[in-house]
Order: structure tokens, then sequence, then C-alpha cells
């Protein structure tokens, strides 16, 4: 496959890009070749290669959903069952073509493990749907440690002279490698619960995020993933939950743990159906933190939540 070319049924490309030229040699030429099929296309990309795009495409731009990747995937675990999967899903009867650059340089070093395990996903995901999706890496602004993931969790690489097979291609080693114990936040207030009743959680997340510097809605959603997870865990995981609540260099650092444990990597990553009455709440978790990270083994999982407080 070359950087241009949809091969049905599905097609999961990493794009090898060094510098500006040579993304909008690459890219455009995919997109427009997939509008110019009757394709329906979608790129999530950074605030920079969206203003490329929209340069280089021209009056063609309309013709694109084009959409902030650092705003629809902040956190990596939404954008599966936030962009991509309803892209599709929204054109049943045709093939997609969908550009998502989640890995860029401003990723903090908290983020990239939530990415890889997004990459690799995707592969289980699209498995058997008539999609292809291409995900531009910067050589240049990436460490190279980034850029040889890429070949981990993508069956195809490509670049500007052409593609080729990964022989790296390692999905599940590349979900594993992301499920790590999460340290526990410093100074961390420590609360239980052992009860549905959420009550004495909401209050305590909603003082702990105030007096912290989260403000309007966000707070809220901070209580409303917390008290999520706290009842997944007395529900789920027929056991009390351990809250931990902390803070980090970008605003607060919060966990769930219990002794529950998640077989399912797609797991808060699906789309719900509209005629889905339970099963919404690490989906609902997804959508609502900056970040979240997952450890889960047989005998317990930890779930952290990060939420940025403004500078």
């Amino acid at each position: 496959m070359s950087a241009s070319t949809a091969v049905a049924p599905f097609v999961h490309a990493a794009l090898l890009y060094n510098g500006d030229t040579e993304y909008l040699a690459t890219v455009v030429p995919f997109i427009t070749a997939g509008l110019a099929a009757g394709e329906p296309v979608a790129a999530a990309v950074p605030p920079r290669q969206l203003a490329l795009l929209r340069a280089e495409l021209g009056v063609a731009a309309d013709d694109v959903r084009l959409l902030d990747m650092t705003d629809v995937g902040r956190n990596p675990g939404r954008i599966i069952a936030g962009v991509l999967l309803p892209f599709a899903d929204a054109h049943p009867d045709r093939p997609v073509r969908i550009v998502g650059e989640p890995v860029w340089p401003a990723r903090s070093v908290d983020e990239y493990p939530a990415c890889v395990q997004h990459e690799a996903l995707i592969n289980n995901a699209f498995a058997g749907r008539c999609a292809t999706v291409l995900c531009p890496y910067d050589v240049a602004g990436l460490d190279p440690s980034m850029v040889a993931d890429a070949a981990t969790t993508h069956p195809t690489m490509a670049d500007a002279t052409g593609s080729w097979h990964s022989d790296r291609f390692a999905p599940g080693a590349a979900v594993a490698s992301g499920n790590v114990p999460l340290a526990v936040p410093p100074d961390a207030l420590v609360y239980a619960v052992d009860t549905p009743d959420m009550t004495e959680l909401r209050q305590v997340a909603t003082d702990f995020a105030v007096r912290h510097g989260l403000t309007g809605e966000r707070v809220q959603d901070l209580v409303l993933a917390l008290t999520e997870l706290a009842c997944n865990s007395i529900e789920h995981a027929h056991c009390g939950a351990t809250v931990l609540l902390g803070t980090c260099a970008t605003g607060l650092v919060c966990q769930v743990r219990d002794l529950g444990h998640i077989t399912d990597p797609l797991a808060g990553r699906r789309p719900a159906s509209t005629h889905q009455l339970r099963g919404r709440g690490l989906l609902l978790v997804n959508q609502l933190a900056d970040l979240v990270r997952v450890h889960t083994t047989t005998e317990g999982t930890t779930i952290e939540i990060r939420f940025r407080v403004p500078a």
C-alpha cells in the first residue's frame, strides 16, 4: 500500500514523515484520493498540522471532517470510541479514510504509554471493517524509540518513498507494555468506599478538587468519574474500593483500586449502543478525564485519572 491507496477491508499504517513538505506530499494525496473515490474522510491531527492541511486542501477541506487531536484525543483512551468508530459507523455502506495523529512531540511521558495502547487497540476495534487509518509520526520531533514503537502497533509502515509490511508488528505486546503498576500519588488523600452510597465520596472529591484549583464543570466531571469508578468496584469487582486523591505537575491525579480484573482490552473504548443501559462507566470516565491509565492483573486493578488544572 502506498500512503495514498486504500486496500479493503482494513489498513492501519504508520506514516513516517520528516518536515512539512513530506507531511503534505503524503497526507494530502491520501485525503484527495479518498475524496475522488467518494470515500468519507476525517483527519484528527494536532493544530499545526491541521492548519497545514486546511491551507493545502483549499476548498476541498470543506469535504473533510477536520478535528484538533489535542482536544478530541487529549486522553488517548477516548479516541476510538469518540472519534474513529463513530465516523466509520456513520458511513456503514462505504469504506472510510481517517488520518489520526495521536502521538506528537508535546505529549507527556505519562500520556505516551496510553498512546501506544491506543494505537495497538485500533487493530482490534477495526478488525473486519472496510477502513484505512493512516497515523503520521514526526520523525524529526519524536524520540526515536517512539518511532520504533510504531512498528509494533501498525501492520503497515510507510514514508515518502513507499510502504512495507512491519516485521515487528505485535499489538498484544504493545498493549501489555502499558499495563504496568501505577505509583501512588505523592501525599495522596486515601478514602475507602465499601457501600453503593457515594454521597460522602462526592463531597470529599468536590472539596479536594476545589481546594486544588479545579473550577466550574470540571469539578463535577472529576466527581462523576470517581463515583463511576467506585460504583464499578462495588458492582463488578464485588468488593470495596480504595480511592486516592493526589496532585501532579499538571493538576490532579486520582486512583481507584480494587480486587477486580479487567479482561477486555477494549473496555471503555467502544461506543455505547443506543439500546445499551449498562456498562457505560469506563466509557464515560474516558470521555471526562484528560488521561486514563489502567493497570490490571488477576490480583487487582488500579485505574488512574488525571485532570488538568490551568496554570
